[in-house]
């Protein structure tokens, strides 16, 4: 199986569990990474033969700048169902970053991933 990844794709959101959370706002980055058979776009060498990355993108953004949820399990969920909703997807894997996460230790990262199929 083929590949399309789309990786640090940074856009702001009002998630979260606390309500200083939901009415500043933080960013957020996603890494989708898609399972798709790309042989047909290979040979056609046509863009409507395979997953536009830059339509996606704004797909995953409105997701993330949308509707507000508590948890970023429930955001990768969303973005996840946007990966599959194109029937030539095979499978996607979807990490969420939360590089403002309100947590009272240094830390580098906090993130999860959550992989689907279709």
């Amino acid at each position: 199986m083929d590949t399309i990844e789309l990786r640090g794709l940074r856009a702001r959101g009002h998630h979260g569990v606390y309500d200083f959370e939901r009415s500043a706002g933080q960013d957020f980055v996603v890494d989708a990474v898609l399972d798709i058979d790309l042989r047909k776009a290979a040979y056609s060498d046509d863009v409507a033969d395979t997953v536009h990355y830059g339509e996606l993108a704004g797909q995953l953004v409105a997701v993330v700048s949308g509707e507000p949820v508590n948890l970023i399990e429930t955001l990768a969920e969303r973005l996840a169902e946007v990966c599959l909703a194109d029937p030539r997807v095979v499978a996607c894997a979807v990490t969420v970053h939360k590089p403002q996460a309100p947590i009272q230790h240094e830390f580098a990262d906090v993130s999860v991933t959550v992989r689907r199929k279709a």
